[in-house]
């Protein structure tokens, strides 16, 4: 293997483990920054990190602002790992593209370009007309997997859809009267925190809220962030018969709630784009009862199928989980299982539609 061979892969591998931390800082912001992506900034110069750090919170600084805040002048010369590209256009902060010019660091590792119009590919660009070398495409997949909502939002105009379902082994969510809590260990309840802290808005139906009167709220303190910082998610009720009223004395928690949406059409593609133009919702978690959950299934709405399965049995007369109904073996929606974990003494199962 020649001398030059040899130093490209040392560079890559260098490469991917500096994205690597850089992802990691980037996750540290994960619950709070919405509407903004979530990103992570590591500064390495001569293979030692002199300066890190990620977005917090929308209004803030930037992930390369705190990274080279903490570098100083060992910025000179270094080499940025940024897990989205540096933002070009003055928003609430400076671009951060001028700031890295600013500093002059030699050279920028980009894991992906951002979407955004504002920025999309302008970044890269500033910073290589100011001289600097830049790679992209670095952990592209992974660093990705921090922002799908924001990323699909940039491109479609439309939110990242999460469907969560909570069943028993034999699929279903409640008994014939309605009746469910709680078929889920406390485990697995917690971990739905985790799902509406990243969300930047939750779906419920009329009928979940008449039956369960959920407060729909992020409350854990397991999230490993003050709860105060994390922005409340908007919660939106499918009511298209006007079952509810909003107002003080409501008998719904919901209800009495002001920032609650009401959504009286059965259009839900129209909610979805307003939710995303109107609201800035990226994201969107869907925690609903078979009703709602087959219509998001039928009309190829839901990105991301997350069933918390219990090892318990409701038997046939018990609520299905989703009302859906093909007339034929080749209407089935099918998925792929893309993550399973045990959470307490359930299992969290990730489906993606294929």
């Amino acid at each position: 293997m020649g001398n030059e061979m040899r130093t490209e892969q040392q560079t890559q591998a260098a490469d991917r483990y500096f994205m690597m931390l850089a992802i990691e800082q980037a996750k540290r912001g994960l619950y709070t920054t919405r509407p903004n992506p979530a990103v992570g900034c590591v500064l390495v110069k001569d293979g030692h990190i002199v300066g890190q750090g990620f977005h917090p919170k929308a209004g803030q600084g930037h992930a390369e602002v705190y990274a080279l805040a903490e570098a100083g002048d060992a910025a000179i010369g270094a080499t940025a790992y940024v897990t989205l590209e540096p933002c070009s256009h003055t928003g609430r902060t400076p671009p951060c593209a001028k700031a890295l010019i600013a500093a002059r660091v030699a050279r920028v590792v980009v894991a992906g370009l951002d979407p955004n119009p504002q920025v999309s590919g302008r970044g890269v660009a500033m910073l290589e007309a100011a001289g600097i070398k830049v790679t992209v495409g670095v952990m592209t997949e992974q660093a990705e997997a921090l922002n799908t909502g924001f990323l699909k939002a940039m491109r479609t105009q439309m939110p990242y859809v999460r469907l969560k379902i909570a069943t028993s082994l034999d699929g279903r969510t409640a008994m014939a009267d309605g009746s469910s809590k709680w078929i889920t260990s406390e485990d697995a309840r917690q971990d739905v925190q985790h799902l509406r802290a990243r969300s930047g808005a939750i779906i419920t139906g009329s009928q979940t809220v008449i039956a369960d009167d959920p407060a729909l709220t992020v409350r854990s303190h397991r999230l490993g962030v003050d709860l105060s910082e994390i922005p409340a998610p908007k919660v939106v009720v499918l009511d298209r018969r006007a079952r509810l009223t909003p107002s003080a004395d409501a008998p719904y928690q919901l209800c009495r709630r002001d920032a609650t949406v009401f959504w009286r059409t059965d259009d839900l593609t129209a909610l979805l784009r307003d939710l995303v133009q109107s609201h800035q919702c990226h994201d969107v978690l869907v925690e609903a009862g078979a009703q709602v959950a087959g219509s998001f299934l039928a009309q190829g709405l839901v990105d991301e199928l997350i069933v918390y399965q219990a090892p318990c049995l409701l038997g046939s007369a018990a609520r299905p989980m989703v009302t859906y109904h093909p007339l034929s073996l080749a209407e089935q929606l099918r998925f792929d299982c893309v993550s399973h974990e045990r959470i307490g003494s359930d299992m969290k199962l990730v489906f993606k539609p294929v």
